[in-house]
């Protein structure tokens, strides 16, 4: 029987593309049925890592993009300290990988194996679509870091195409012609629901933006 495994994927710390422009606007929201004003939470983060981290990056991803910090806070309840930590690390991280240096022609031998794709529409709730094929994932043979390249910029792909207002991407695994020699003890702690090709139709998609590889 063919399966798919659909994962409504919470943005990862790499950063939340496509939000609307909430940080200097927003006065304030709701959170734990308690009312916080967003602005002075942003200005805030941004003075402590100012203060505490002058030596990070600035601009699109860096320590003063207004809206990835207001979409840590969220992530975070709202809690100053722990927004500021992990947007720290996720900073970082980005700056250790290179994440801002990939590109198509970066990736471009794991790209054309047509392992992974972005496809070209949202599904029926409005979330840019990632989809990979498992049958064409073999660990034992590519390199590990190439694949790591390729799904960061796969993700970071999927997150530019992010409508306003929408803070999620949809992950699709396609396990049809699975084999052993496709198998991923690291990839598979990403699992959390496997489901059949008439879910993914009805759940995910309208007729006219279902990927063709699932139309079979």
């Amino acid at each position: 029987m063919a399966l798919r495994f659909c994962h409504p994927l919470r943005l990862p710390s790499t950063l939340p593309r496509g939000s609307p422009k909430l940080a200097l606007r927003t006065l304030k929201c709701s959170a734990d049925n308690q009312t916080v004003d967003t602005r002075k939470l942003v200005v805030e983060v941004k003075q402590k890592l100012e203060l505490e981290h002058p030596y990070l990056p600035m601009g699109r991803n860096g320590r003063d993009d207004e809206d990835m910090i207001l979409w840590f806070l969220k992530d975070r309840k709202f809690s100053v300290e722990d927004a500021t930590a992990k947007l720290l690390k996720a900073i970082q991280w980005r700056k250790e990988f290179g994440v801002a240096e990939l590109s198509e022609e970066s990736v471009k031998n794991m790209y054309r194996t047509g392992k992974a794709y972005v496809h070209d529409f949202l599904d029926i709730n409005g979330r840019p679509v990632l989809v990979v094929v498992a049958s064409k994932h073999f660990p034992s043979k590519q390199d590990t870091s190439e694949n790591e390249k390729l799904c960061v910029y796969m993700v970071e792909k999927a997150i530019s195409k992010l409508p306003d207002g929408v803070e999620e991407i949809l992950g699709i695994v396609d396990l049809r012609g699975f084999g052993v020699e496709n198998g991923d003890v690291g990839f598979l702690k990403f699992l959390v629901r496997f489901c059949d090709v008439e879910t993914v139709r009805k759940e995910y998609f309208t007729a006219e933006t279902l990927p063709a590889d699932f139309k079979i």
